[in-house]
């Protein structure tokens, strides 16, 4: 064990809330950058010196330009667990950066078809790794009270590059030459070369030093997050319980292959990959994507379809900011559930209003497409990115991460090559399509997701009672005081309290019911375990 203190000031300006936030910001730039690719697309394709350069492509054609970014954002989403496992969350961050701008680089100076295909593949790259370690980075740096707030501060910035991007589309389309379509493409070049640049001076995440045996440098980063005192008794406190779940993991002697990750934590991997199914199942790439056709579709032509797109994004991103403060307050479950019926009911009246076809149409599905980003924008837009972090613990949290991120680029591909086909093939019906899937993720979330709002990442265990102490809840005929003499054993932590004074990254411990009685009666108990755990009112440390 390395020595309890430090007696190096801290070698940064920067300390305590404004490094939190300055890191975060920053690391958000990786996620406007796949913000601002999902944009350009929507807007380039409908523009006529696009389309005139590459001879009117088909459908077909527009789906896969469109959509190839994500194979290589699902190739390399699934190395990212081991990159980002081996090079750190820093390193991973700067690969992807530089790798996104090569391929920015490409297609801003392509010469056809297949040059256009090859740099969406190489940004897909870039993608995938920024992707996947962005959310892992944030989770790893971020007190549990903020957690939520934090991630969603990155979701943030993923739809103001998607808004800066259409409106970067807007104002070029009045250039008349290819400009309107290379001047957009090459921002993101200028983006991803900025990104780059920063992280060579981000800080490395705290877990990810330590887990390496980097105690010192974890340690000080950790004392730096908390005001930059090496010797503050909070910060020390984090170091021993992030230190002894790395020595707790090393002594069980667990595997971190991907295999044994299956074996040991099915359940969480599932959780964690269909979060991100249901984020592109739910219809919002049809709009990120598409949304000029969509309102062409209902109406709108040419530049008026991309200046709708532009006014819709701004909503957007406001959408974004109220998860800011509910995150933390209201849960996971309750904005996920919320955010699904609105969705389902928005996706339902815009294939209503375009089966009905009146003058009314082309204004109602503008603002049934608005309320539907809007709900999407606070629910299911960021909680799958800040879900499967919080959920994977430490030793297998990149590759878990890189399995739930390659499901989100594989159904992202499988929508975006897909809509302009069935936007032709199916019209109106696409929409409730999408609805109908809304309604699934209702379900799946209300029976099956637990909350996870202000647990700390090294007690995640308790609450999916993966813990060789949940045993001890077996039997259901425990005498009260029995039971609240169980709840303590529960918490993974709580010698260390005794002789380190807590830190308020560990005040809460919700562990709400999530309805599991009835699954329980349809699968045979499957779920018992979690539904008798929950049965326990979490008891304070202060209070052992």
């Amino acid at each position: 064990m390395a020595n309890e203190s430090l007696t190096t000031p801290s070698r940064r300006r920067l300390v305590g809330k404004p490094l939190l936030y300055a890191m975060s910001i920053f690391a958000s730039i990786g996620v406007f950058l796949f913000g601002y690719d999902q944009g350009v697309m929507s807007g380039i394709i409908t523009g006529p010196w696009f389309r005139k350069y590459f001879q009117d492509p088909t459908a077909l054609e527009v789906g896969t330009m469109v959509a190839v970014l994500e194979i290589g954002a699902f190739i390399t989403s699934l190395a990212a667990g081991r990159v980002g496992d081996i090079i750190g969350r820093k390193g991973t961050l700067l690969t992807g950066a530089v790798v996104f701008t090569i391929g920015g680089v490409i297609q801003t100076f392509t010469t056809g078809f297949w040059s256009m295909i090859v740099g969406r593949v190489v940004s897909g790259f870039g993608v995938g790794l920024l992707s996947t370690i962005v959310p892992i980075y944030q989770s790893e740096i971020s007190p549990p009270n903020h957690r939520g707030a934090l991630a969603c501060m990155e979701f943030t910035g993923n739809i103001v590059g998607y808004s800066s991007s259409v409106w970067t589309d807007y104002f070029c389309s009045y250039i008349d030459s290819d400009l309107s379509w290379r001047i957009p493409l090459f921002m993101q070049c200028v983006i991803g070369f900025i990104l780059a640049a920063g992280s060579l001076v981000m800080p490395e995440s705290p877990r990810w030093l330590i887990d390496t045996d980097q105690e010192e440098e974890g340690r000080r980063v950790i004392a730096d997050l908390h005001g930059g005192d090496p010797n503050d008794p909070l910060a020390l406190a984090e170091f021993r319980e992030i230190k002894d779940k790395v020595l707790e993991e090393r002594e069980s002697g667990e595997a971190r292959s991907y295999v044994a990750m299956w074996k040991k934590y099915k359940r969480r991997v599932l959780l964690a990959m269909s979060s991100q199914a249901f984020a592109q199942l739910n219809g919002i790439n049809v709009i990120s994507y598409y949304a000029p056709r969509v309102f062409e579709e209902a109406g709108w032509i040419g530049r008026q379809a991309i200046l709708m797109t532009g006014i819709n994004s701004i909503i957007y991103v406001l959408s974004t900011l109220p998860p800011w403060i509910l995150v933390d307050r209201w849960g996971r479950r309750a904005i996920l559930l919320s955010g699904a019926v609105i969705m389902a009911l928005s996706l339902g009246a815009t294939g209503y209003w375009m089966y009905i076809d009146v003058p009314a149409t082309p204004n109602a599905v503008v603002v049934c497409v608005i309320i539907f980003n809007a709900a999407f924008g606070y629910s299911w837009g960021p909680i799958p990115w800040l879900y499967p972090p919080e959920i994977m613990p430490l030793t297998v949290r990149a590759k878990g991460v890189s399995l739930s991120t390659a499901t989100n680029w594989a159904f992202n591909w499988i929508v975006g090559e897909l809509t302009p086909y069935l936007q032709e093939l199916i019209a109106w019906r696409l929409y409730p399509m999408h609805g109908f899937f809304c309604v699934c993720s209702f379900i799946l979330v209300y029976f099956l997701y637990p909350e996870t709002k202000g647990v700390p990442l090294e007690e995640m265990d308790a609450v999916f009672g993966e813990d060789a102490r949940e045993e001890m809840l077996e039997n259901e005929s425990a005498l009260p005081s029995e039971r609240a003499s169980l709840v303590d054993h529960v918490l993974p932590v709580s010698t260390i309290h005794q002789t380190i004074p807590s830190s308020p990254r560990d005040q809460e411990h919700p562990r709400r019911r999530n309805g599991t009685g009835a699954v329980t009666e349809w699968f045979g108990g499957l779920f018992s375990r979690r539904r008798r755990r929950r049965e326990y009112e979490p008891i304070d440390s202060e209070q052992d």
